[in-house]
């Protein structure tokens, strides 16, 4: 079993260029094809927001790794996005990302395809704008922490975002637990949190980093989550199809939570 020590000795090596390679372009990242895994995941979050129930002023995303597709639906919601990071290789994409450098990767064709689900007629050019001009702080995390940002998110935020960290960074599903109550303590009460992540996943790839993760059940999330404080509102899953199991994980599905913290009595 890996310990706590070798999950962030491993991360050392973590390659985001390598990572993105892997997982998001084709045939993972294939907009022909709504069956595709990264589609299901785009159309899960903008199914989500566009109830309109989950606005507010700040949204927090919990590590974010050098991904922004997570966010494109919420941005119309909120104020401010906070994205965080373990890693520093990986907020630094993130801010190159943001300052609108040459060299990032192209997120382009996810922007246009929320455009095209959420059926708003809005050009994609306007969603990236808006989404850079919202994403207003990419702070440093430790989910381990019983405080993950060093110091409490003042206002607390209205939302928590997560997708394939939790699992990710944690050796066994009692750490995996307590880390998801880490990052609640950053939701203000009754407020809302989204998770997408893996299941029955034991390692990935990400250039020379071999990574370890936690293989959770279904039942696993459910469990955490509500032994976390929240009340689940909505889950479901994806089952990887064998064309897409391409050797850089052995990932069995995806799931995707939205929970929702309980007001204070």
């Amino acid at each position: 079993m890996s310990s706590l020590a070798a999950v962030r000795e491993g991360y050392e090596r973590f390659d985001p260029r390598a990572y993105l390679q892997n997982n998001y372009v084709p045939p993972r990242a294939d907009f022909s094809s709504e069956d595709c895994v990264v589609p299901w995941k785009l159309r899960c979050l903008a199914e989500t927001f566009a109830s309109g129930e989950i606005r507010g002023r700040t949204l927090i995303d919990v590590g974010s790794g050098p991904t922004i597709y997570q966010l494109l639906s919420a941005c119309d919601h909120f104020e401010e996005i906070v994205a965080t990071d373990y890693l520093a290789v990986n907020r630094e994409e993130l801010q190159r990302w943001a300052r609108g450098e040459p060299g990032t990767f192209d997120w382009s064709p996810f922007i246009q395809h929320v455009c095209k689900i959420e059926g708003r007629g809005e050009p994609w050019q306007e969603k990236e704008r808006r989404l850079r001009g919202r994403l207003r702080r990419i702070l440093p995390i430790d989910v381990h922490r019983p405080d993950p940002l060093g110091s409490p998110l003042r206002p607390p935020a209205d939302a928590l975002l997560s997708a394939f960290c939790l699992e990710a960074v944690s050796p066994d599903r009692a750490t995996f637990a307590r880390a998801l109550g880490h990052v609640g303590s950053l939701l203000r009460p009754g407020g809302h949190a989204l998770l997408l992540g893996a299941l029955g996943e034991s390692f990935y790839l990400a250039g020379a980093a071999r990574l370890p993760v936690v293989p959770l059940a279904e039942d696993d999330v459910r469990g955490a989550l509500a032994g976390a404080g929240f009340v689940l509102r909505r889950f479901c899953s994806y089952a990887m199809p064998p064309a897409l199991r391409t050797g850089v994980d052995d990932v069995d599905g995806v799931f995707f939570a939205h929970a929702q913290k309980p007001m204070e009595a």
